[in-house]
C-alpha cells in the first residue's frame, strides 16, 4: 500500500513540475478558458480580439488577429503557447513550431470536443482537478440542452455570419453543432469550409424554415425577400463565436431565440 502511495505522489509531483508557468494565449477563446480554470495568473501575454474578461485586463498584448508581434512574444519567455490555427497566418504558425516552445493547438469542431480540450488545457496548466470539474459541468449543461430542445424533425436553419458578401457556417464548424443542440439542422452542413461564402439563390433553394442573423440591420436587409423576411430572427450574442466554457450559456440563449416557447 505504501509503495502505491509513493508512486502516486511521485506522479503528482512530476506532473506539477512539468506544468506551464508562463503561458501565452493566441485566441480570446483560449484566454477565456485559462481564466475559467482559475489560472489567469499564468498568462504573460494574449492576442487581442474584442473585449477581454476583467481578469485579463492587465495581461500584456502580443498583437491582434493576423498581426502577431513575434519579438514581443519571445521577450515574454513563454513555456507554453495556446494556439487557435486561424489566429495567425501560415508563415507565423510555422515559425512558432520552430521556436522549441511547447505549442498546444485547439480548434474544437463540436461542443463535446470543446469540453475535452478544456480538460486537456487544464492538464497543461497543472490544474487537472479544475479541468475535470469544469468539463463535467459543461457536459451536464450540454446534455440538459440537448434533452430540452430535441425535435423529432429538426428545423432547417440558415445561420448568417455576414450579409455583404453572404457568409454562413459549414457543417464542421462548432456553431453548426450548437444549432443541432437547439433542435435544428444547418442547411449548409454539407459544406466543409468553416465559413463558406454562399449566394442568395442557394439560400432560397434550400428553403430554410428559420434565418438567424447577427443584428437588426441584417434582418432589415431580408425585407426585399418577403417570403423569407418573416422567418428571420436576430441572435446578437457574440459568445457563440468564442469556443470557451461560456459558449454553453450562449448556446442556451440561442436555443431560446429559436424556441422561445420552451
Amino acid at each position: 500500500m505504501r509503495c502505491h502511495w509513493l508512486a502516486f505522489l511521485l506522479l503528482a509531483l512530476s506532473a506539477q513540475a512539468l506544468a506551464a508557468e508562463r503561458v501565452i494565449s493566441l485566441a480570446p477563446s483560449l484566454s477565456e478558458i485559462v481564466a475559467e480554470l482559475g489560472a489567469a495568473d499564468l498568462l504573460v501575454g494574449v492576442l487581442d480580439g474584442g473585449d477581454r474578461p476583467a481578469a485579463l485586463a492587465q495581461v500584456p498584448s502580443v498583437g491582434r488577429y493576423g498581426q502577431l508581434d513575434m519579438e514581443r512574444l519571445l521577450s515574454l519567455k513563454p513555456d507554453l503557447i495556446l494556439l487557435w490555427p486561424g489566429s495567425v497566418g501560415p508563415a507565423q504558425r510555422e515559425q512558432l513550431q520552430r521556436l522549441n516552445i511547447p505549442v498546444y493547438v485547439a480548434e474544437p469542431h463540436s461542443l463535446e470536443q470543446l469540453t475535452t480540450q478544456v480538460q486537456a488545457i487544464a492538464e497543461q496548466l497543472g490544474r487537472p482537478e479544475a479541468g475535470r470539474q469544469l468539463a463535467a459541468q459543461l457536459r451536464q449543461r450540454l446534455a440538459e440542452l440537448r434533452q430540452r430542445y430535441q425535435r423529432a424533425e429538426p428545423l432547417r436553419v440558415f445561420y448568417q455570419v455576414w450579409n455583404q458578401p453572404l457568409y454562413t457556417v459549414g457543417g464542421g464548424q462548432i456553431i453548426s453543432d450548437a444549432l443541432s443542440v437547439c433542435g435544428t439542422r444547418n442547411v449548409f452542413d454539407d459544406l466543409t469550409l468553416p465559413a463558406p461564402q454562399v449566394n442568395i439563390e442557394s439560400v432560397l433553394q434550400r428553403d430554410p424554415e428559420l434565418i438567424l442573423v447577427g443584428d437588426q440591420a441584417q434582418k432589415e436587409a431580408w425585407k426585399v425577400w418577403p417570403s423569407m423576411a418573416t422567418r428571420v430572427r436576430v441572435v446578437p450574442d457574440k459568445g457563440l463565436e468564442r469556443p470557451s466554457g461560456q459558449m454553453l450559456e450562449a448556446v442556451a440563449r440561442l436555443c431560446q431565440v429559436i424556441a422561445p416557447d420552451l
